[in-house]
């Protein structure tokens, strides 16, 4: 079976079947084994109590040998064997038969006939079970038990034999079989119905997220398995399809959003570029103008080497090609990339407000990178911050890490958009006019050199003080 369903489906009708037939012939040989030792027991007992009647009835009847030709005794063997359902035989201690009787009726073709003479010696001693046709006097084997009679002296006075019909056993243990079989049916029938149920519903979300999967293939990133109350390993599987679907369906918005944002970031320098060096060229822009437009398609120029070399950057962490980690002062560094955009902050007239412990605080990491890191969290900072603003730069050790703080003096950042400042290509001022210089991937990529490091970076901004903090690993 090539379906799951009719995998589990057989599995369970199997696992059931083999279970009833280990269970029906161990069942078969016990029930056969306990019907002959009761018929065994019923027959021994019979046979004793006739054996002791016997004894009793020639003792006080005063007949002696002749006591089985009375009615009271006849009765009585007939009624023991019409409730046992069995042939009971009474004979001298050389095994002739005086008294035969199936309960019904008597036995008259076996009277006077002889037992086998091995038998009669046997019982002359002591009691005999087993099966045998008493040297064919029954057409067929019967099982018997067969006891002496014995006087209070000891003397033996004759042979008492109990048998039954091998099919009065063999009936028995029919009927006990029967019911095991219909019950095995019974519960076959039911195991295969409650299989076959609890099959389906195993199969049936398995199928919805096969379906679900090709109809990604197609494209439609919007096809959900519904789970409803299910909380087992499949509605696992279900919750963990939709999960990745979610995924998927964010990462395709996200590359639908990288492509619309670089088509933009691309065509608005490209298309000023394109305007001016055309109105140059056919004369639109008059000479003395020239200057001054070739100086903005230099600008737009240079802008669009940022953002490439940005978006290399970007490839370059993303594919995870980083130097190895080492350890490195990270006080050491922030000031070095203060100091490299001292001209920005002088032409800001920003007070700088440095908080560096007096002791080095080493770090581990990829220098290059976290420079970087603080290079652009620096960069926007300055850009951001209003004119004779303060920026600040913390650094303080806490336990295994060292926070580092950069903070700034301008516009407060709307509570919405706090949550979208390191997305690719993400600007407060959405016209895209403000920020000619940035391309909308510095916070990217320290956010994405950050998590590389396995660390992390926040951000708030009240009363117009925006605060980056992110945290590094102390050596």
């Amino acid at each position: 079976m090539k379906t799951m369903y009719g995998r589990q489906f057989a599995t369970m009708v199997g696992m059931v079947l083999l279970s009833f037939l280990m269970l029906g012939a161990s069942f078969a040989t016990l029930s056969y084994q306990y019907t002959i030792r009761e018929k065994k027991d019923t027959l021994e007992r019979n046979a004793r109590y006739i054996a002791q009647f016997t004894s009793d009835s020639v003792l006080t009847s005063g007949q002696g040998g002749l006591v089985w030709q009375t009615p009271a005794f006849q009765g009585y063997l007939s009624s023991v064997a019409k409730v046992s359902d069995s042939h009971v035989i009474v004979t001298t201690p050389e095994g002739v038969i005086l008294y035969a009787t199936a309960g019904d009726s008597q036995l008259d073709g076996l009277q006077y006939e002889e037992i086998p003479g091995d038998m009669a010696a046997g019982l002359a001693s002591g009691p005999y079970v087993g099966m045998s046709t008493l040297g064919g006097l029954y057409g067929e084997p019967r099982y018997l038990v067969g006891l002496p009679v014995n006087s209070s002296t000891g003397h033996l006075q004759g042979l008492v034999l109990v048998s039954c019909a091998a099919s009065n056993i063999s009936g028995m243990w029919q009927d006990l079989s029967a019911i095991l079989l219909v019950t095995a049916l019974a519960v076959i029938l039911i195991a295969a119905i409650i299989s076959s149920v609890t099959s389906m519903r195993l199969a049936q979300p398995i199928r919805e997220i096969a379906a679900a999967a090709r109809q990604f293939g197609l494209g439609e990133l919007d096809v959900r398995v519904d789970v409803g109350p299910r909380r087992d390993e499949v509605g696992e599987l279900a919750e963990a399809f939709n999960a990745m679907a979610d995924s998927l369906s964010k990462s395709e918005q996200r590359r639908t959003e990288f492509v619309a944002n670089v088509s933009h970031e691309l065509k608005t320098p490209m298309t000023t570029i394109a305007g001016f060096a055309d109105g140059i060229l056919d004369g639109t822009i008059p000479p003395e103008q020239e200057r001054h437009y070739l100086e903005i398609i230099s600008s737009e120029t240079r802008r669009l080497s940022r953002l490439v070399r940005s978006m290399l950057d970007l490839s370059r962490l993303q594919s995870d090609e980083r130097a190895a980690q080492q350890q490195f002062d990270i006080s050491e560094t922030l000031v070095r990339t203060l100091v490299t955009l001292e001209d920005k902050v002088n032409a800001k007239h920003l007070e700088v407000d440095a908080q560096l412990p007096d002791e080095p605080v080493p770090v581990w990491g990829d220098q290059d990178a976290i420079t970087q890191v603080c290079y652009n969290l620096l960069d926007n900072a300055i850009k951001f911050s209003r004119e004779g603003g303060v920026l600040g730069a913390c650094v303080s050790a806490r336990g295994p890490k060292a926070t580092i703080t950069i903070s700034n003096q301008g516009d407060t950042i709307p509570t919405e958009e706090l949550s979208l400042i390191f997305d690719r290509f993400h600007k407060t001022d959405h016209s895209r006019s403000a920020d000619r210089d940035g391309v909308g991937l510095g916070l990217y990529i320290v956010k994405t050199i950050l998590n590389s490091h396995k660390e992390t970076i926040t951000c708030t901004s009240e009363d117009g003080v925006t605060k980056f903090t992110f945290t590094l690993t102390r050596a």
